[in-house]
C-alpha cells in the first residue's frame, strides 16, 4: 500500500510538472503578433520627424501649444536650455576659456588654411561663423571647433586633382567651399535622417590608423616651410614627399628658416613639457603658438631677415568673411567628385568631432546628442560655404585646452569667434611679416597628440583583425593617399561584418553543475554535457540566406559525429536542443534550412527541440507552419527542454 501510494504521488509530480512545462510552451506560442512592417515604418518615420515627439504631454493643456513650442526649440536649439542656468561664474570661465582658445586658434587657423593650400583668412574666416552656429545647435560642453589638420590635409590631397591650386587659386578656392557645402548637406542628411550608424563603419580601429598616418604626412608635408622651399610635389605619399624634399635640399634651401622654424618648435614643446608639470600654467602652452607669431613676427621686422631669404606669410585680407554663396559650383563638370570628396570629408570630420565630444562629455559626466550633433556640424557647414568657411568640425588639440582652461559652456566657442573678428579687423596687417617657418612648426607642434601608438597597441592586444583594419588605414595614408588608405580600413571593416555574418559560430552547451544554467563548454570546461542531448546555441543575431547553409551543416556535422559516437558505444544523442535566444530573426532560406534540418535528423533517429525563440522569429515559424512540422517541440527554456524530450522519451520506454 505504501509503495503504492508512493507512485502515485509520484506520478502526480510527474503530471503537475508536465502540465507546468506545457503551460510555459504556451507563453511562447501564445505571444501578440509582433509590429507590422508598415507600422515599424511609421514609428522609424514618425522618430525621424519628431523625436521628441512623445515627450510633449502638454498638448492637452491649454498652454500646451506654448510648452510644446519651448520643447521643439529646446530640441533644435541646445543654448535654449544651458542660457536659462548660466551666471555671472560660468560667464568669466568660459571668458578665459574662450581667450585662451582663441589664442591658439588664431595661428593654427593660418597654418591649417595653409595646409588645405587656401590663402591664410580662410582658417580665420572659418574659426568665426561655424562656432557661432554650433553654440547655439551644438549639444557638447567642451568641444572647440575650426579647421582641422585631418581635415586640411584631406582638402589639399583631393581636391587639387580637380583644380591645380597654384595655376588656378580662385577656381580652387570656390571647389573648396562647393566641397564645404557638400559636406555639410551629408552631415545634415545624417541627423535629421538618423543615418548615423553609416559613419559607424568607419570603425575606432580605422580611425586611429587613419589619423596617426595623417599627422606623419602633414609633418612632412611642413618640411616645405620649415626648410624654406619654394618648389614641393603636390602628392601626399611619404615617398613621394621624400623625394621631393631630397631633391629640394641638394638643390637650395634656406637655413635661416630651419633655424627660425627649429627655435620655436623647441620653444612650444617646452611649454608643453612644463604645463604638464604645472597645472596652473595651463595658458602657457595654450598661448605658446600665439606667442611665437607675436616674437617670430617681431624679430623678422626689426632684423629684416625677409631681405635674407626667410619666407614670410606677407598680405592677409582685412575684415570678416566675405559671402561666397556666388562662388559655389553646381554646374562644374567635376560636381559628381566634388560630392564624393564631400561625402569623405563629411564622415571623417562627423568622426574625429564625436570622439572628441564623447571623451570630453565622459569625463564631466554629461550626454552627448549624436543626431543633434550631425545636425549642428550639417548646418554649420552649409552656412560656412556661404561665408568662404571651408569644412570646419571639433578640434581635439583646442578642445582639450577648451577643457583645461575651465569651460563651462559653448559660450567660450562664441567669445573665441568674437576674439577672430577683432583680430581680422584690426590685427591682420599685424602678421604680414610672420615667417612661414614659425606657422609649420606650430603645426608640428600639433601633430604628436594625433600619432597614439598606445591605444594601436591596445588594439592590438585586445583584438587582432581590428589592429590590421588600423594598420591597413595607417600604411594605405602613408605610403599610397588618403584615399586609398580610408577605402581600404573601410573595405578590411566591411569583409570582417561580412565573415561574421555568413559564418556565425556555434557552441555546445552543457550544464554548469547545481545550477539550471547552460553555457558553452569549451568556455566553462566544468560545464557537463547531457548525453542524450546536443544541446547548440547559434552566435548570430540573424539566421538568413547569407548563412542558413553554413549552421545547418555545421549542426548536421556535429550531429553525425555525435551518432559516430553513438555507434562506438560513447554517446546516445536522442535529441538535438536549437537554442534561439541569441535569433533576432529570420528569412525565408533559414525556415528552409530549418525544415531539412528537422528531417534530417529524423531520418537519422532523432528529434529537433528549439528554444527561447524571439518575437519575430516564433511568429514566422508559425506562419510557416514549422512549429506543427517538428511536433510543437519549442521551449522557453532549455533545461525544460532537456526534461521534456528525455522525459518523453523514457515515459516511452
Amino acid at each position: 500500500m505504501a509503495s503504492s501510494a508512493i507512485e502515485t504521488d509520484g506520478q502526480e509530480i510527474l503530471d503537475l510538472e508536465k502540465n507546468r512545462q506545457a503551460e510555459k510552451a504556451q507563453w511562447v506560442f501564445n505571444a501578440p503578433e509582433p509590429p507590422s512592417l508598415w507600422r515599424e515604418l511609421m514609428d522609424s518615420a514618425r522618430e525621424t520627424v519628431l523625436p521628441r515627439g512623445k515627450r510633449f504631454p502638454y498638448l492637452k493643456d491649454k498652454d500646451g501649444l506654448f510648452k510644446t513650442v519651448i520643447s521643439v526649440l529646446q530640441a533644435m536649439f541646445p543654448i535654449f536650455s544651458w542660457c536659462r542656468h548660466y551666471n555671472a561664474k560660468k560667464l568669466r570661465n568660459d571668458l578665459l576659456a574662450g581667450l585662451t582658445l582663441a589664442s591658439l586658434c588664431i595661428p593654427q587657423g593660418i597654418g591649417y588654411a595653409t595646409l588645405a593650400k587656401l590663402d591664410p583668412q580662410y582658417g580665420l574666416y572659418t574659426s568665426v561663423i561655424p562656432p557661432l552656429i554650433y553654440a547655439v545647435m551644438g549639444t557638447s560642453r567642451d568641444i572647440a571647433i575650426g579647421p582641422v589638420a585631418v581635415v586640411s590635409l584631406l582638402m589639399s590631397s583631393m581636391v587639387p586633382k580637380l583644380e591645380d591650386p597654384e595655376a588656378n587659386p580662385i577656381a580652387y578656392g570656390n571647389l573648396v567651399l562647393t566641397t564645404t557645402f557638400f559636406a555639410g548637406i551629408f552631415q545634415a542628411a545624417f541627423g535629421l535622417f538618423r543615418l548615423g550608424f553609416l559613419v559607424d563603419f568607419l570603425s575606432h580601429a580605422a580611425i586611429v590608423g587613419f589619423v596617426s598616418g595623417a599627422a606623419i604626412v602633414i609633418g612632412h608635408q611642413q618640411m616645405k616651410g620649415l626648410l624654406g622651399i619654394a618648389h614641393f610635389t603636390n602628392k601626399t605619399a611619404v615617398i613621394s614627399v621624400m623625394q621631393a624634399i631630397w631633391r629640394s635640399i641638394h638643390l637650395y634651401w634656406n637655413p635661416h628658416n630651419f633655424i627660425l622654424g627649429c627655435s620655436f618648435l623647441s620653444f612650444i614643446i617646452l611649454t608643453r613639457f612644463v604645463g604638464k608639470r604645472n597645472r596652473k600654467l595651463f595658458w602657457l602652452p595654450a598661448t605658446a603658438p600665439l606667442i611665437s607669431v607675436v616674437l617670430s613676427t617681431l624679430l623678422v621686422y626689426l632684423t629684416r631677415a625677409d631681405k635674407h631669404g626667410v619666407i614670410i606669410i606677407k598680405h592677409i585680407k582685412k575684415g570678416l568673411n566675405p559671402g561666397s554663396i556666388h562662388e559655389l559650383q553646381f554646374n562644374n563638370p567635376h560636381i559628381g567628385e566634388v560630392a564624393k570628396t564631400g561625402l569623405i570629408v563629411a564622415v571623417i570630420a562627423i568622426t574625429e568631432a564625436t570622439e572628441v565630444g564623447r571623451s570630453f562629455a565622459s569625463i564631466k559626466g554629461y550626454r552627448i546628442n549624436g543626431n543633434q550633433e550631425m545636425v549642428a556640424f550639417g548646418f554649420m557647414n552649409i552656412l560656412g560655404s556661404f561665408t568662404s568657411c571651408y569644412v570646419a568640425t571639433g578640434s581635439f588639440s583646442r578642445s582639450a585646452v577648451n577643457f583645461s582652461a575651465g569651460c563651462e559652456t559653448a559660450m567660450s566657442n562664441i567669445v573665441m569667434a568674437i576674439t577672430v573678428i577683432i583680430s581680422l579687423e584690426l590685427l591682420t596687417r599685424l602678421l604680414y611679416f610672420t615667417p612661414i617657418a614659425v606657422r609649420s612648426a606650430i603645426i608640428l607642434s600639433a601633430l604628436p597628440g594625433l600619432v597614439d601608438p598606445h591605444e594601436a597597441y591596445y588594439i592590438w592586444k585586445v583584438d587582432k583583425l581590428d589592429f590590421l583594419v588600423c594598420i591597413r588605414a595607417f600604411f594605405g595614408v602613408l605610403f599610397a593617399s588618403v584615399e586609398i588608405g580610408l577605402l581600404a580600413a573601410v573595405i578590411i571593416s566591411f569583409v570582417k561584418i561580412i565573415i561574421f555574418s555568413i559564418r556565425p559560430g556555434t557552441e555546445e552547451l552543457g550544464r554548469l553543475p547545481g545550477t539550471d544554467i547552460f553555457c558553452d563548454v569549451n568556455q566553462y570546461p566544468m560545464a557537463v554535457k547531457n548525453s542524450k542531448a546536443l544541446i547548440i546555441r547559434v552566435k548570430s543575431g540573424l539566421l538568413c540566406f547569407a548563412n542558413a547553409i553554413f549552421v545547418k551543416e555545421k549542426i548536421m556535422k556535429w550531429a553525425t559525429e555525435e551518432e559516430e559516437n553513438d555507434s562506438q558505444g560513447k554517446r546516445t544523442v536522442q535529441v538535438v536542443i536549437l537554442d534561439m535566444s541569441n535569433l533576432m530573426n529570420i528569412d525565408m532560406s533559414g525556415i528552409a534550412s530549418l525544415l531539412e534540418l528537422q528531417n534530417n535528423l529524423a531520418s537519422g533517429g532523432m528529434e529537433l527541440a528549439i528554444t527561447n525563440p524571439k518575437w519575430q522569429v516564433i511568429h514566422k515559424l508559425r506562419l510557416a507552419n514549422f512549429v506543427t512540422e517538428m511536433g510543437g517541440r519549442v521551449f522557453l527554456t532549455v533545461g525544460e527542454a532537456v526534461d521534456a524530450c528525455l522525459g518523453a522519451k523514457m515515459a516511452a520506454v
